[in-house]
């Protein structure tokens, strides 16, 4: 056929070439297919379709052809057929369907998830790829920030609530979008964060979603490859690459990394009841789990789970990690559900997962952050043995940890001594190395740092389940009285917990992770899973009337402290712990634990406090924490120091004495600690000049 060619079966979707359009889709069981070219997203039906020869336009698995004439901005989709074996949920001919590696996406205005499902034609309801420019990130004007493991603090928002309030100060049509991002970005610079960590920005459904509520999180993927239309300025589907590289560009040139939460484990398809828009009907025997019976085994809670040990999904993952890192710039990745993506055939768990394995052998990922969540919905929890070396993990023992000793718990001052050095009785009795865990608190998944310490339960009728959905088990506290109060005995217990619970984050070994608005108190009314709140419940908080501003300031001032002395409070080396009190080495760094008595830690079940001093050599302690989560006052032997004391932080104090911006000298031999409270003092000559 004139202006037909055989085409090639790389690069995966399609490429512009010299003579037109290059298509590539990998399609192993299918016996026919029909490339369908339309004029507009918005036509009912195509104005042209191709169909591949598999003598002529197939290689292996892969289906490609070369259409002359065309250019950026062409419109098109799939029809798929094949052998629909009993039990079987794949081939669907009637259905058009979406490229998996579409680069845009376009089609909104008639798309109607309702008839991706059964067997009904849905051309005049279906979404299209649209072919798209695969430029180069600009990374000469732009280079990657490259923070170290050491120097990291990651912040975690959502890019549509970060700005979709009216008094956010961001323009009314830029408010909850990628620009409106780039607005804010002097506000992330001077709280002190060196990256941002995007809740999910792939392309997904809103309506994939029960009745009445729309997906807000977007932890559902429609496509791996495209930037989700609703965080874009104009509806523009080739657009959305530009401006994602615009949100990238202005974050490179602030010196902030930019961290993408992907969800390759499962899809906006769901389970067997769920619509046919893309993977399903190409081949859901070779992307999804399935049993011998063709159902789909589900470890993600979301219907499906990705066969990622396939080779054929291993490589469209990598593509698609490629595209954003090499071609939008994105820094690193962080692995939603991640331990699934290492199951092999039939679920089972393989120590050497061949997708985790290729991507750490790939050179053009090789300088990118890297970090998973060790746990699935099917049981498995890989911390310590996650299988890949260059992938960190969330620590969730970390989060448990502090929240259950600082509401004052039995069996847990063990626990935060652990939790506090890097966790070594999680990793072979060995602190655990840079990079491999981020420590948190709060996530996006459960409550806010002000809800934490306000509410015993979760309040989350507003979500339309009754309240059932969501976290059961929060280790929160809500100090007396369940939510809002005024109450200053309450409110002066709550303000004391957060900076507690924050000082302990920021100045434990590791990589620490805060949650969007937790430094201005931003409360979602006790609801611990907004998924479907796009609303004031789940935006980021900008009136200042409406934000706890000493928090904020108690934060940065904390931030920066860790950054000006990563040596004592996250140390490439860890030190070492000892109960001797003079080490032959005088440059030897170690540490002692403490209770009320020096060298002398209450480990018992019973036990509330604990404390904790830096030593170089014989030349006395660098500093000492005390962590008091007891119902009383204590009073606590102080080591001698290499130089006098200073009192740098704390909590028991009233706004900004709490951590004041310079040290304030401290004589004695014992130091007086309120009942739940968090003390630091640092030896005068490490701090002599800092200023906060």
């Amino acid at each position: 056929m004139s202006g037909i060619h055989p085409g090639r079966p790389w690069p995966l979707g399609s490429s512009t070439t010299t003579r037109g359009v290059n298509f590539s889709l990998a399609a192993p069981a299918a016996d026919r297919i029909e490339l369908l070219l339309f004029r507009h997203g918005s036509d009912g039906a195509p104005e042209r379709v191709i169909e591949l020869d598999a003598r002529r336009h197939r290689s292996g698995d892969y289906w490609h052809v070369e259409v002359e004439g065309l250019n950026e901005g062409c419109c098109y989709g799939y029809r798929v057929f094949g052998p629909l074996a009993p039990g079987s949920h794949g081939f669907r001919p009637s259905k058009v369907l979406l490229d998996p590696a579409a680069r845009a996406i376009t089609g909104w205005d008639v798309y109607d998830r309702v008839l991706a499902t059964g067997l009904s034609p849905n051309a005049h309801a279906c979404l299209k790829a649209v072919v798209s420019e695969r430029k180069r990130f600009d990374f000469e004007s732009h280079p990657r920030p490259r923070h170290s493991w050491q120097r990291s603090v990651i912040y975690e928002l959502h890019v549509g609530a970060f700005t979709r309030a009216s008094d956010s100060g961001v323009d009314r049509s830029e408010r909850g979008t990628y620009r409106g991002v780039i607005e804010k970005l002097p506000y992330l610079q001077d709280l002190g964060v060196t990256a941002i960590e995007l809740l999910p920005v792939f392309s997904f459904d809103p309506a994939d979603a029960p009745p009445g509520r729309d997906n807000v999180w977007g932890y559902s993927p429609l496509n791996w490859f495209t930037p989700h239309h609703g965080y874009c300025s104009v509806d523009d589907p080739l657009q959305g690459r530009d401006e994602m590289r615009q949100l990238v560009a202005a974050c490179h040139d602030a010196g902030i990394e930019v961290l993408l939460d992907v969800v390759y484990n499962h899809t906006t398809e769901g389970n067997r009841h769920g619509p046919t828009l893309s993977w399903r009907g190409i081949a859901d025997n070779t992307y999804y789990h399935q049993n011998s019976a063709g159902d789909y085994l589900d470890v993600s809670g979301c219907g499906n789970s990705i066969a990622a040990n396939d080779p054929i999904s291993t490589q469209l993952i990598l593509e698609s990690m490629r595209c954003w890192a090499l071609e939008l710039g994105i820094d690193g990745f962080r692995f939603d559900l991640g331990i699934e993506l290492s199951r092999g055939a039939q679920l089972k768990p393989l120590d050497h997962p061949p997708l985790f394995a290729a991507m750490e052998a790939d050179p053009e990922l090789s300088d990118l952050k890297l970090v998973s969540e060790p746990w699935d919905c099917g049981g498995l929890y890989r911390l310590n043995d996650f299988p890949a070396k260059r992938i960190g993990t969330w620590n969730g023992h970390f989060r448990d940890g502090l929240r259950r000793f600082w509401k004052g718990d039995e069996h847990t001052t063990w626990a935060l001594a652990q939790r506090f050095k890097g966790s070594p009785d999680l990793y072979d009795g060995k602190a655990v190395a840079m990079g491999r865990s981020v420590n948190l608190i709060t996530a996006h998944d459960g409550f806010t740092l002000a809800d934490l310490v306000s509410y015993n339960r979760k309040h989350n009728l507003a979500n339309g389940e009754d309240n059932r959905d969501g976290e059961n088990h929060n280790n929160s506290w809500n100090h007396g009285i369940e939510g809002p109060t005024t109450e200053p005995e309450v409110l002066a217990l709550r303000r004391r917990q957060q900076r507690n619970l924050l000082s302990t984050l920021l100045l434990a070994r590791g990589v620490p992770m805060l949650l969007m608005g937790d430094e201005v108190g931003r409360s979602q009314g006790g609801n611990n899973n907004t998924w479907c709140q796009d609303s004031p419940l789940g935006w980021m908080v900008w009136n200042e009337d409406h934000c706890d501003l000493e928090l904020k300031l108690f934060l940065k001032r904390l931030l920066k402290l860790r950054q000006a002395l990563p040596q004592l409070f996250n140390p490439l080396i860890p030190a070492r712990e000892t109960t001797k009190k003079h080490p032959q080495d005088q440059t030897d760094l170690w540490r002692q634990w403490h209770g009320v008595e020096l060298s002398k830690p209450d480990w018992a079940e019973w036990s509330r406090s604990i404390a904790t001093s830096l030593h170089m050599g014989s030349h006395g302690a660098l500093i000492w924490m005390g962590f008091n989560a007891h119902k009383e006052a204590l009073n606590f032997e102080l080591p001698v120091p290499a130089s006098p004391w200073t009192r740098v932080i704390d909590t028991s104090l009233p706004s900004p004495k709490d951590l004041p911006d310079q040290p304030v000298p401290f004589r004695g031999v014992n130091i007086p600690m309120q009942s739940r409270s968090f003390v630091l003092l640092v030896a005068q000559d490490e701090v002599s000049n800092l200023r906060l």
